[in-house]
């Protein structure tokens, strides 16, 4: 991912730069922006701060909040096709105009907005190709409800729901490579591994190789991997570096991404 026009923008392809790998530099630096990314007609966005993703944006009209209602059961065709009405009249925010309606609590929206954010955020891990630019900034003018989504949890959940196993684990090396655990336990906690989670982890001991992990692993052998390569992103594990024989050709890198602050750029 590289710098690009202002020293507050960066720009880079998702055919080449991993999402999940995006979003763990941007977490490790702790600076807030929005990271955008477009393919044909379609644009999303998800704005970062303090290391949680806090809002998402789409414009695929499927994408919408009335929409995802709807989808979901909990608003009728014939009022989400009113109060879509209503919001085109009065541009009105439509949660909104649900609270003022009386139509769902506010509660009910506040949950509804974080499942939104939520769907608009694992679609963009089934993106396999489209610009992705990251600006870097505070962003304080969306005038949006605001969510904590952390970006451990994200990165981790956005992972399992890839769909495109195969990808994520070619980022990992070859089926023999071999790991070792480099986490600490606040990482763990933070991350909120479940059981199955811990116990895939607990396999990598600097011996086993990336085949045995993935087929001895708590979940089937896709499921292993995707966790695996998490767990990498996270830098709750990394390979065990082999010496090669003499002559040998270098084993490739797992294409992580690297973003330079230079003195004075990150914004507080």
């Amino acid at each position: 991912m590289e710098s690009v026009g202002s020293a507050h923008q960066y720009r880079g392809d998702l055919s080449e730069v991993a999402l999940p790998e995006i979003l763990y530099t941007i977490e490790r630096f702790q600076v807030p922006g929005m990271i955008e990314a477009c393919r044909g007609d379609v644009s999303k966005q998800i704005y970062i701060r303090e290391g949680s993703v806090v809002h998402a944006t789409s414009t695929d009209r499927n994408d919408s909040l009335g929409c995802f209602l709807e989808r979901h059961g909990l608003l009728s065709k014939e009022i989400f096709a009113e109060t879509m009405a209503e919001r085109e009249r009065s541009n009105k925010r439509y949660g909104n105009l649900l609270v003022e309606r009386r139509i769902l609590s506010p509660a009910q929206v506040y949950a509804a907005v974080r499942k939104q954010t939520e769907a608009i955020v694992w679609s963009l891990f089934e993106w396999l190709d489209g610009s992705v630019t990251f600006k870097i900034g505070s962003f304080g003018d969306v005038d949006s409800v605001r969510i904590q989504l952390p970006m451990r949890q994200v990165i981790v959940k956005g992972i399992k729901r890839a769909p495109n196993a195969k990808a994520l684990v070619a980022r990992l090396g070859r089926k023999e490579t071999v790991f070792e655990r480099c986490d600490r336990v606040e990482d763990l906690i933070e991350t909120a591994l479940d059981a199955q989670e811990v116990e895939l982890l607990d396999l990598v001991d600097g011996k086993r190789t990336l085949y045995e992990i993935c087929t001895h692993g708590p979940l089937g052998v896709a499921e292993n991997g995707k966790l695996l390569y998490a767990f990498q992103v996270l830098q709750l594990v990394r390979r065990l570096e082999v010496a090669l024989p003499s002559g040998a050709p270098p084993t490739e890198s797992s294409g992580a991404i690297r973003i330079r602050w230079k003195a004075g750029e990150r914004p507080t």
